[in-house]
């Protein structure tokens, strides 16, 4: 390689001096911050330590390329490069590993994440988004390994529908789609699935997407012997190199220490991706890991004295420290006092950390001291309070939890009494509560106005002479008007482009709309989510197809753990209004009929979970989903794509309302509550139910998540004083979800007057065949036997035993 790079050409000696000067400063304070920060875990002020040491250089080079409008997507390592475009602070550094509440302090996440997980924020206070073309970006890490992968081909593609497709506001997204999303991985972690599922992803969709691999050797302990064939992931990458025949990714090898060559790599991968959208892949080879994984072990354990030798040589800081001496930029004593300067900086901005992370603690510590004393002296338990008094007064950097343990427990000293000093010490637990709570719980989901849209209803408008049509032709027909109305829409799935999906719910969409809105993609769920996610963060309104829901466990691990969490995890500073398309319930075999909605319940919490009974309410449910903000499953009826319903006239308009249930038959007897495909032969059942002399009234839930926000089930059980839910899922799954949100939140046990009861499927997957659905999933029969059971017991005489 040259020298010296083009860019520096054209600048004087004395600039470029300053500029690796500024470099070299960057290099050193990141260091320190983890030198430093390591001991604060070790002195157990901090809970848990992993940190950038020994990848500072290429993620200097990096940041030099890295321009406004343009997407990291990376993982723990990378703190030297948020610091280098101006994200991340000495003090706020700190406030991370001590987990700061305080969204100011700690931006990154408000200490909901440990440190090293990085972001900036993309929302103003209202929900609304920032421009993002006025600053540098970066989607909140999360900490499963490759987990970052998916995402980052979505945040990639966004530019290339910026750039192709007319008609959508980019002002705050982008520049004609010149922005780059670049992806940071360590080498160990490119074993992962997601890492290969990604690459081949971006290879074939030819995105602006600039893929680093940080690799040391070694993932946690492991040799890259025991990760990667030939110890080498550029080698075994050769095939996807482009040429002059072949579109694939540039791949470019650069040793981690050595700065000129970095720095001309990652300015030659910024051109390329920028210009062309072809990915490129950097292998950022000879870097080190000075002090091991985490502060959970030291890697003197599994490196011999050779290796670490070696590292202790190869350093980047150590070899950009010589290479600055030897082209005469600074002598080693000007180094020196760089260095002793910055080490003050450090420390001092440790310790402005530390401060304003304790000093609302003992603030609060000397409101509630006083209090203590006053209940001591209400209390015929005095000793027992003045100890937890004394326990905590001793304690110089007092936890939140310590204040309101000793509070709670010395208030059950206080039970039976009346006096000030309870009613003062009740007061202050439950503002303190109420104050501290939101800290750790607030944001799980948006809390922007357009929220509000959800329970808002619009009824479908019907003509005269509204025809019965297969109620595939209402999806496609309101699909065609959101994509008509909304230029920033776009659906991707297999099979959902030239086909229009496996039901022609999108028949004729691509003809119309072309193939970058209506798209066909290859059979790889998570980065299908991936895809999504990443659009969805840049301001476009993706709908991601999963063909099946058994499929949608292919992706739930991005679901849960990224989609799921970016409110939460960010406190509100990031989001991604993702729809997630599927099909499922009541098909004929194990792999295309499951209904794991228990699981998808209690893992996609920060997501709506929407189960509409036919097409007419799924229609509803996009329309609404798109007046808001927030990332949703829609699980379609497999089974209702031909069965007839109705013809709307307000295509487009029209909107199920989130999180309200519907009375679909009125009833006196008992309350059969039930959702998507399992709700006919509800119906069906409480016809025959009617003619035993049983009335049954028939609510469909609708929405999972949320579930029931008007709590009307309730109202329901109060008339009914009888509960039977009906579910398809495993027992114990959504049914029980169901049950506890019915009995426990809305307190209808004070209603019953039975047993509340729930009906679901056999602990197994559905068998193949009609007669396997049938022995497998609550048939009409079961339904009806289990509800006239209900009714014999509460009244045997008018309801004799059926057996």
């Amino acid at each position: 390689m040259q020298s010296e790079t083009q860019s520096k050409e054209s600048i004087s000696f004395e600039d470029f001096k300053t500029e690796v000067l500024k470099d070299y400063k960057l290099a050193v304070t990141s260091r320190e911050c983890s030198l430093l920060g390591r001991r604060e875990v070790l002195t157990g002020k901090a809970k848990f330590g992993i940190f950038g040491d020994g990848k500072e250089i290429p993620q200097l080079a990096m940041a030099k390329v890295f321009k406004n409008g343009d997407f990291r997507s990376g993982y723990y390592r990378d703190q030297t490069f948020m610091m280098a475009i101006g994200a991340l602070n000495i003090q706020q550094f700190f406030a991370g590993l001590y987990a700061d509440t305080s969204i100011e302090n700690e931006p990154m996440s408000a200490g909901r994440q440990m440190g090293g997980h990085f972001t900036t924020h993309s929302l103003n206070e209202d929900g609304s988004w920032r421009n993002l073309m006025q600053q540098k970006n970066s989607s909140a890490d999360i900490s499963p390994t490759a987990g970052q992968m998916p995402r980052l081909l979505g945040l990639a593609q966004a530019s290339k529908i910026y750039r192709n497709v007319e008609g959508i506001n980019s002002e705050k997204f982008s520049e004609n789609g010149n922005e780059i999303a670049w992806g940071t991985i360590g080498n160990a972690s490119t074993s992962e699935g997601h890492f290969w599922e990604a690459i081949n992803a971006a290879g074939v969709l030819q995105v602006p997407m600039v893929m680093n691999v940080w690799d040391d050797e070694y993932g946690i302990s492991v040799h890259a012997k025991y990760q990667t064939t030939k110890e080498n992931i550029s080698e075994i990458l050769k095939g996807f190199q482009r040429d002059e025949d072949n579109k694939g990714y540039e791949i470019i090898i650069v040793n981690g220490w050595d700065y000129v060559a970095l720095v001309e790599a990652y300015e030659n991968a910024s051109k390329i991706a920028r210009k062309s959208h072809s990915p490129v892949l950097i292998h950022v080879k000879e870097l080190t890991q000075p002090q091991g994984h985490s502060t959970s072990g030291s890697h003197e354990r599994y490196k011999d004295a050779e290796r670490l030798a070696w590292e202790r040589e190869h350093d980047c800081n150590v070899k950009f420290r010589e290479w600055v001496i030897e082209n005469n930029f600074a002598t080693a004593e000007e180094l020196d006092e760089i260095d002793s300067d910055i080490k003050k900086q450090v420390r001092d901005g440790k310790k402005a950390a530390w401060v304003a992370y304790t000093d609302p603690m003992k603030i609060k510590m000397k409101e509630l001291l006083p209090l203590l004393d006053q209940a001591a002296k209400a209390s015929e338990n005095k000793e027992a309070i003045l100890s937890f008094k004394k326990e905590i007064s001793e304690i110089q950097e007092p936890l939140k939890k310590d204040l309101l343990i000793a509070a709670r427990k010395s208030l059950r000293y206080l039970t039976g009494t009346k006096s000030d000093a309870r009613t003062q010490l009740i007061t202050w637990i439950a503002k303190y509560t109420n104050d501290s709570q939101p800290e750790y719980s607030s944001n799980l989901y948006s809390e922007s106005a357009e929220n509000a849209i959800y329970i808002d209803e619009v009824k479908p408008v019907y003509a005269d002479d509204s025809k019965e049509v297969d109620a595939r032709i209402i999806l496609r027909d309101n699909f065609d008007k959101i994509f008509e109305n909304k230029p920033e829409t776009l659906i991707f799935g297999e099979d959902a482009g030239e086909i229009g999906d496996v039901n022609q719910g999108l028949e004729g969409l691509q003809e119309k709309y072309g193939k970058l809105r209506v798209a066909d993609v290859g059979i790889r769920e998570a980065t299908i989510l991936g895809q999504g996610i990443g659009m969805a963060m840049r301001g476009l309104r993706p709908i991601a197809e999963i063909q099946y829901l058994d499929y949608v466990l292919y992706a739930l691990q991005i679901m849960s753990d990224d989609l799921a969490t970016l409110q939460y995890r960010t406190k509100g500073k990031q989001k991604a209004p993702l729809i997630v398309r599927t099909r499922g319930h009541r098909l004929e075999g194990i792999w295309h009929s499951g209904s794991p909605m228990g699981a998808l319940v209690h893992l996609l919490r920060g997501m709506h979970i929407l189960v509409p009974r036919n097409m007419t309410k799924a229609a509803g449910f996009y329309n609404t989903l798109l007046e808001g903000d927030e990332p949703a499953l829609v699980v379609e009826c497999l089974n209702g794509y031909r069965l007839k319903e109705k013809l709307p006239t307000n295509m487009g308009e029209f909107r199920t309302p989130i999180g309200v249930v519907e009375t679909i038959k009125e009833g006196k007897d008992i309350t059969l509550v039930s959702y998507g495909s399992t709700l006919r032969l509800v119906e069906q059942a409480a016809k025959e139910l009617q003619e035993s002399g049983i009335n049954a009234e028939i609510i469909d839930v609708q929405s999972l998540l949320p579930f029931d926000l008007n709590k009307d089930i309730v109202k329901s059980v109060a008339k009914t004083n009888r509960l039977l839910v009906i579910d398809e899922d495993v027992p114990g799954g959504a049914s029980a979800y169901i049950l506890q949100q019915i009995i426990e939140e809305q307190n209808a046990y004070i209603h019953l007057d039975s047993k509340p009861q729930t009906l679901a499927a056999k602990p197994h997957r559905p068998a193949y065949g009609t007669d396997g659905d049938y022995f497998s999933k609550p048939s009409a029969e079961d339904i009806f036997e289990k509800v006239y059971a209900i009714m014999n017991e509460a009244n045997p005489e008018k309801y004799p035993g059926l057996k």
